[in-house]
Parts: C-alpha cells; sequence; structure tokens
C-alpha cells in the first residue's frame, strides 16, 4: 500500500510511551492466541496443551512487568495501541488458518511467533538513535529472545520424545482419515468413473467440445455427489474421522479434479491430439492414485497399480466399445 493512503502510523513516529504500550498489547494477544490454541489441541494433545499454557502464563507475566514499567514512567493510563494501528508491525496468523492445520503447524508456529517478535525487537533498536529508545527495545528484544528458549525448553520438559512420537502420530492417522482418505476416494472416483462417458462421447461424436462438455457435466456432478455423500455419511463423533465439512470438501474437490484431467485436453479442436493428451492424462491420474496409496496407505506401489490400471482399464474399454457401437 502506498505510504500516502496507509492511514497507519510508522513505528518509527512512535516514542517510548506507544512502543511500550504496543508491547503490552502485543503480550496480551500472544497469551491468548497460546490459551485458544491450547484450548483447541486439548483433548487430543494434552502434553502440548499443557506447554502452550505454560507459554501463556510467561506471557501473562511479561505483560504484568511491562505494565508495571509503564506505571512507573508514565502513569497508569496506558494508550490503546494494537499491532494492526502501526504500517510494518509483525502481524499474527489467524487462529482459523492455524489452528485447523494440525499439531505440527501449531508447535511450529509458537516458535515462529517469538522469533518474530525477537527479531523485530533487534531491528527496531538498531534503526532508532535515541538512547533511551534503543536501551527500551533492547530489552524487550531479550525478553523476546528468553522467551524464544523458553519454547525449547517447554518441548523438552513436557514433550519428551514418546510423547511427541505418539502425538504426532495420532495428528498423522486423523490428517488420513480426513483429507486423505476420503480425497483418494474421490480422486478414484473422478478418474475412473468419468472415463467410460468422457471416451464414449469422443468416439461417437469425435466433437472435441460435445466430449468436453460431457466430460465438464459428468465431473462438476460426480464431484457434488460425492462431497455431500462423504459429509452426509456419519459426522465423526463415533468414527474419529474428523470434520464432516473437511471430508465432503477433499472427496468433491478431488471428484472434479479427476474427471476434469481427461476432459480438459478436448478444449482442443483436433480430435486425435486432444484424445491423445487424454490418454497421457488418464495415465497420470493412475499414477497418481497408485503413489497415494503406497505414500499414505502403505499399500505396495505395484499391487496399488495393478488395481487401478485394471480397473480403469475395465471402465475405459467399456467406453470405447460403447461410443464405437
Amino acid at each position: 500500500m502506498w505510504s500516502g493512503f496507509d492511514r497507519r502510523r510508522q513505528f518509527s513516529e512512535l516514542n517510548e510511551q506507544e512502543v511500550l504500550s504496543l508491547a503490552i498489547s502485543s503480550e496480551e494477544d500472544d497469551a491468548r492466541i497460546y490459551q485458544t490454541y491450547s484450548m483447541h489441541v486439548q483433548e487430543d494433545y494434552p502434553a502440548t496443551a499443557e506447554m502452550l499454557l505454560r507459554m501463556a502464563k510467561e506471557e501473562n507475566r511479561h505483560r504484568e512487568r511491562l505494565i508495571s514499567l509503564h506505571q512507573r514512567r508514565f502513569g497508569n493510563i496506558i494508550p490503546l495501541i494494537r499491532r494492526e494501528h502501526i504500517a510494518g508491525y509483525y502481524n499474527r496468523k489467524p487462529l482459523w488458518l492455524v489452528q485447523n492445520l494440525g499439531i505440527a503447524r501449531i508447535r511450529a508456529e509458537v516458535a515462529a511467533m517469538e522469533e518474530a517478535a525477537h527479531q523485530f525487537y533487534i531491528l527496531a533498536a538498531q534503526r532508532t538513535s535515541d538512547a533511551d529508545t534503543r536501551r527500551l527495545l533492547g530489552d524487550l528484544a531479550a525478553m523476546e529472545a528468553r522467551h524464544t528458549d523458553l519454547v525449547a525448553s517447554l518441548e523438552k520438559e513436557m514433550l519428551p520424545e514418546d510423547v511427541r512420537s505418539e502425538e504426532d502420530a495420532l495428528a498423522h492417522r486423523q490428517f488420513i482419515l480426513t483429507w486423505v482418505q476420503p480425497g483418494l476416494a474421490g480422486l478414484m472416483d473422478g478418474s475412473v468413473s468419468t472415463l467410460a462417458p468422457v471416451f464414449a462421447t469422443a468416439f461417437a461424436t469425435q466433437s472435441t467440445w460435445t466430449t468436453f462438455l460431457v466430460g465438464l457435466a459428468a465431473s462438476i456432478g460426480a464431484g457434488i455427489s460425492m462431497g455431500f455423500t462423504e459429509a452426509a455419511a456419519d459426522d465423526g463423533t463415533i468414527s474419529g474421522r474428523g470434520s464432516p465439512i473437511k471430508r465432503g470438501l477433499a472427496a468433491g474437490v478431488m471428484t472434479a479434479l479427476g474427471g476434469l484431467g481427461h476432459a480438459l485436453p478436448y478444449l482442443i479442436t483436433n480430435f486425435w491430439m486432444a484424445t491423445s493428451i487424454a490418454f497421457v492424462m488418464v495415465f497420470c491420474e493412475l499414477w497418481s492414485i497408485a503413489w497415494i496409496q503406497k505414500r499414505y496407505m502403505e499399500t505396495p506401489f505395484w499391487r496399488a497399480a495393478l488395481q487401478v490400471v485394471l480397473g480403469g482399464a475395465l471402465v475405459f474399454a467399456a467406453g470405447v466399445l460403447i461410443g464405437n457401437a
């Protein structure tokens, strides 16, 4: 954004009281973020939840020290200055973007939060020539550096290797059940089930535009159907498969992509060129399915490839035979 249109203040324009007020509000926000993360992971990852609560308490203790310093230097009234009021000040990612990405992402975000604050105060101290302001910013940087060390020490204390491995295994299993399994089912359905209508239309009409429209309709229709079916199958409470919205989204999107892969080449007007590219896309789709099964479902690659290719070949043959009838 152009500085002339940005109504936020520059960090260089803040006086010492305002810098201290900004630090107080930032520490308060970080404590609330840690508490929210802790509440979110409490049921499945109690050790990490306890670590996050300890971090929140540490942030609150630092906030209390900063408030005491403000009272001694500037009085009891603390100006309301928050991160979003300052141009160029480091921001925190919205909670809903992080807490849904898994336990490893939350742990990484905690470390990144502390490191970002530490680096910001160091750079800010280097940019000022005022001795008192430089000293204040240096003190804040030292506090954040201790926070970074605290994250590592708390992880070592509260997340020994066996506990961390157990939590990581649980997170991986949940990722498989919520995203990979429905997505794989959708990709298989979209890639295989649309072969017959697409290639039957292609060989019956030899019209690339008509074939594309049939493939587009089949892919989108199958995606919507699979998405609603997966979401309505169960709410995840008993099965432990996670949010039905996430599962439905994964199944629906991957189903549509699986069908569109070999439908999009028919945007090319030359029939045999489009069909040749569609053959290549089918191979890539089936190879991807086999790779996902091997990578996430621990299915031997050649076994997965044989199953997928056999099923795809049968459907493809049915489409070609019907199209040439």
